[in-house]
């Protein structure tokens, strides 16, 4: 969702050194430096990720997004000048920037939003060819066309229907796409739930994130959950449609930078409990979001308010004519 701001760097500043901490998982993802970025993989409960950023010779402008705290990590590398988005709480997370920009007065996708924090005008549309294809270890994929069912999310209020899933299945298999289950760790039973009977492939816990993009890359279509593979589904140019319930299909969709891409989302606009406005502790007036977990939420209305042919008729206008006949 980044990566925005990384095309911005570097049209801004051709010959500097760009480099972005990420955490381990995500660092292979950029073993081919897109941008020209180099990727500093670090998880604050690792000490010896924290040495490695300590080993490094200073930085002379360092780009806070999000949450404010990470600016005591940028004084702490000698960085001479920090950029962050104001508003954030308590205070004190926010004592060591130099420049605190105010969030966008109008909708924005989180990505345009981040580019902001450097001037100029916006970076150029997001091409494929802009972030090469990470090298992967083997893995059995599946063989002809098929479509990639990401049905597993961050929790279960982002989840859809197991009868949805399966009459998808059924439709895509009318369109000449063979599935395949897909799933982050631990998320297998997910699927088990939606196809007992093992009919389809499924790869669920099974992938790391550079297999998964060799996955996608092979694939026909994408669809998901509001989730982090949906934002990878742009990066690697496969035909994405990503499905909104408790997110915001503005704040976390295409904005400016993907315009071009294959990509559509599905959403119930104005959902009534889709209402907070909070964003990393700002209070934004435009967003329309909702943050409750299981224990607020007893179910997930907003998801099961999409419809199968909501979903259907975004994967055609993306399949083309591989579609066939609409049923």
């Amino acid at each position: 969702m980044l990566t925005p701001l990384l095309a911005k760097l570097r049209e801004r500043f051709p010959q500097a050194g760009v480099v972005m901490t990420v955490s381990p998982p995500i660092a292979p993802l950029y073993e081919g430096r897109p941008y020209g970025v180099r990727a500093a993989a670090y998880d604050p409960r690792d000490a010896a990720s924290l040495a490695a950023l300590f080993a490094e010779p200073g930085y002379d402008l360092a780009i806070v997004p999000g949450d404010n705290r990470y600016s005591w990590l940028a004084a702490a590398l000698g960085a001479r000048w920090i950029v962050a988005f104001g508003g954030d709480r308590p205070a004190y997370k926010s004592w060591p920037i130099d420049e605190l920009r105010p969030y966008p007065a109008t909708p924005q996708a989180w990505g345009d939003m981040m580019a902001g924090l450097v001037d100029g005008p916006a970076p150029a549309q997001y091409r494929v060819s802009d972030w090469p294809d990470p090298p992967s270890r083997p893995f059995q994929a599946p063989e002809g066309r098929y479509a990639v069912l990401h049905v597993g999310a961050s929790t279960v209020l982002k989840q859809w229907e197991p009868g949805k899933w399966r009459a998808l299945v059924a439709a895509l298999g009318e369109r000449g796409l063979e599935v395949a289950w897909s799933g982050g760790p631990g998320e297998g039973r997910a699927v088990g739930e939606i196809d007992p009977d093992g009919s389809h492939p499924s790869y669920a816990g099974r992938l790391d994130l550079a297999q998964m993009w060799r996955l996608l890359k092979e694939a026909s279509l994408l669809v998901c959950p509001d989730t982090g593979i949906a934002h990878m589904g742009r990066i690697v140019g496969v035909p994405t449609v990503t499905l909104f319930g408790p997110g915001s299909a503005v704040l976390c969709g295409a904005g400016e930078f993907w315009r071009g891409a294959p990509y559509r989302a599905v959403t119930v606009e104005d959902f009534s409990c889709r209402d907070q406005r909070v964003l990393f502790k700002r209070d934004i007036p435009w967003v329309r979001r909702c943050a409750r977990g299981a224990g607020e939420c007893d179910r997930p209305r907003c998801m099961a308010a999409i419809t199968l042919q909501q979903v259907l008729d975004r994967c055609d206008q993306l399949l083309g004519p591989l579609a066939g006949e609409t049923p």
